[in-house]
């Protein structure tokens, strides 16, 4: 009798969890055995667990039970915090936690996927390199990969990164991408994405204090990136590339086209100024930096300078010693488009800096010594 009810008593306990949990035996070794991680705050802990899709959601704790879990070892579930608190857990997650996160339960897998979480993920750590070019080839990618599964005849599933139809700011025109999936392919270095290199293959002479345009990838093991030039059809490659040597490029243009300058009558010595120069016709441009210097007919002193009213405009380029052949050029205010030749190089449209942070990131990267 008393072996009768001690298996009675064990087949109400789990029966009554299985009802309250809604739970297999399967799903209870997977609770048991593939913890996630946990985060320790104070007394508090937050454990979360890896349990299948399909699983129901779990029914929310009454105030008496909650308490009666806190006193045994201090634990909530993570689904009993507040939004906001959530919220600010789950925006510090890498993507690769929040892609684990979002196969925990179906709630987590919504807030997961939230494209508002993962724009602001998006901008806080791609935000200053990836720009207009960038989206617009990643919309190329997905079209050209959709094609492709289209003319297979493939219907594709991306695991917990599905696809999201966002409307074009540009226009109204509907587009096809997703944030998730872009942030996450960046991360694992699967996308290619333009941008612009500050001071080209490794910091060479011959490109100190430029700007050039290449295809960069990403590699999350050294928190750097690699970077390929196509100055003359032939790809150059670079490695190790870290944050602070790229940026997104400030014109919209493609490297072969000459910039349209808008700032050539306000020029005045002391300016900053980027502007376009290649070896030859061939090549593409780069963004070089300099400054606007005096004429030699100038006194150079404050109110008796009149640089600004001559049609000759003086652009120096400090990195290089005087004497050298880089040092300065010269062009014509009022009818400057491309000018050079094969031997000094084309210099070409010009940029003139406003922005504080945009002239000290070229100051930043000034070389120890000057450039022969």
């Amino acid at each position: 009798m008393f072996c009768f009810l001690i298996s009675f008593l064990s087949f109400l306990i789990l029966s009554k969890s299985f009802t309250s949990k809604c739970l297999s035996i399967g799903s209870w070794l997977n609770l048991l055995s593939s913890s996630i991680f946990r985060i320790k705050k104070s007394s508090i802990s937050f454990s979360f667990y890896e349990v299948p899709l399909s699983m129901p959601l779990k029914k929310k704790k009454t105030s008496e039970s909650k308490l009666d879990d806190e006193g045994e070892g201090g634990k909530i579930s993570l689904l009993d915090l507040p939004d906001l608190p959530l919220e600010s857990i789950l925006e510090r997650l890498s993507p690769a936690e929040l892609c684990g996160m979002a196969t925990v339960c179906r709630s987590l897998r919504d807030r997961c996927q939230s494209e508002y979480l993962w724009e602001k993920l998006m901008k806080k750590k791609w935000g200053k390199v990836i720009g207009d070019s960038a989206y617009q080839q990643w919309q190329c990618h997905v079209a050209s990969r959709n094609t492709q599964i289209h003319q297979q005849n493939q219907k594709g599933l991306l695991s917990s990164c599905s696809w999201i139809k966002t409307k074009s700011q540009n226009g109204g025109q509907e587009r096809s991408h997703s944030v998730m999936a872009l942030c996450i392919s960046l991360t694992n270095g699967k996308f290619w994405f333009p941008a612009q290199v500050y001071n080209r293959e490794n910091g060479h002479a011959g490109f100190m204090l430029s700007c050039y345009d290449a295809q960069l990838c990403y590699d999350s093991g050294t928190d750097t990136f690699q970077a390929r030039y196509s100055p003359h059809g032939r790809w150059a490659v670079e490695e190790n590339i870290p944050w602070e040597r790229l940026r997104i490029p400030p014109v919209d243009i493609s490297p072969h086209v000459l910039y349209t300058s808008d700032c050539l009558a306000e020029l005045r010595p002391g300016d900053h100024i980027e502007i376009q120069w290649r070896r030859n016709r061939e090549f593409p441009y780069g963004w070089w930096y300099g400054v606007v210097g005096h004429l030699k007919s100038c006194a150079e002193h404050g109110n008796h300078c009149c640089c600004h009213l001559s049609d000759t405009v003086i652009l120096e380029f400090k990195q290089y010693n005087p004497g050298s052949r880089w040092r300065e050029t010269v062009i014509n205010r009022k009818n400057h488009k491309e000018e050079g030749n094969d031997v000094d190089g084309f210099y070409g449209g010009i940029r003139k800096l406003h922005d504080e942070d945009e002239i000290a990131r070229w100051t930043n990267l000034w070389p120890t010594r000057t450039v022969e």
